[in-house]
């Protein structure tokens, strides 16, 4: 396996991680299996993009519908989360990642918030890859906080609503500090976007694969970022202004 060249790296890659359930029941294992499965593979993705470069990396934890879910395995995924943070924080910390959890963490137990909080603040300064992990989020809930963050401004007398236009919404939404979203990779064989990082997909590249979530490896990311680097990134202009430069 060889490293893409640089000018051909994504700078922030997105994925949904899909397919735990089914790798699972193949298995005649429950749901739960798959999901303690699928940590190999978070640390997979981690460690593929600290190899290639890449900037940030935000993961599809727990959506804010997944609370629809049957209530064992909400409460396993719950335990889960609990598990990882005090078993994998002091390796991702050691490798100078820094960890942001991303979406309404108010619907999260006490206990679970302050490992989370407690998370992000010691790994802060870290600058070697920006991990976020998206729980409890929606595209459209991070695109009505958003919205709710620019009229509470304008409310202050801070800005005027002549003054939003694209940029300055954008600084509310989520993630505005990182480097926009290059790709979007879902694995488990769907091809919907699942109302994830809805204001963030507008220009990113959309990559989808069968695989199951706790099969993909490394190899799996690298054909991901093969195939971005495959594409022509044109954002409204000709192939032929890109080609000029």
């Amino acid at each position: 396996m060889t490293d893409s060249k640089p000018s051909a790296i994504p700078r922030h890659i997105a994925i949904v991680m899909d397919g735990n359930g089914r790798w699972a029941k193949a298995r005649h294992r429950p749901r739960t299996f798959g999901h303690n499965a699928g940590r190999k593979s978070v640390r997979e993705a981690i460690e593929g993009c600290i190899r290639q470069g890449v900037s940030a990396l935000t993961l599809f934890a727990f959506s804010s519908e997944n609370w629809n879910r049957p209530e064992d395995e909400v409460g396993a995924l719950m335990e889960l989360f609990v598990k990882a943070l005090d078993k994998e924080m002091d390796e991702l910390h050691e490798q100078q990642i820094r960890v942001r959890f991303v979406g309404d963490l108010e619907a999260f137990e006490p206990g679970l918030r302050q490992r989370m909080n407690v998370a992000m603040s010691r790994t802060a300064g870290n600058t070697r890859l920006q991990l976020n992990i998206a729980v409890n989020y929606g595209g459209r809930w991070d695109i009505v906080q958003a919205a709710r963050k620019a009229s509470e401004a304008v409310a202050r007398g801070e800005i005027r609503p002549e003054d939003i236009d694209e940029a300055l919404f954008g600084h509310w939404a989520c993630l505005a500090d990182l480097p926009p979203l290059d790709l979007f990779i879902r694995t488990g064989g769907e091809f919907r976007v699942s109302n994830f990082l809805l204001w963030q997909l507008a220009y990113a590249e959309l990559y989808f694969t069968d695989t199951l979530w706790p099969d993909f490896d490394q190899a799996s990311l690298q054909q991901a970022i093969d195939d971005y680097a495959r594409r022509e990134r044109r954002f409204g202009r000709t192939g032929d202004q890109v080609a000029k430069g």
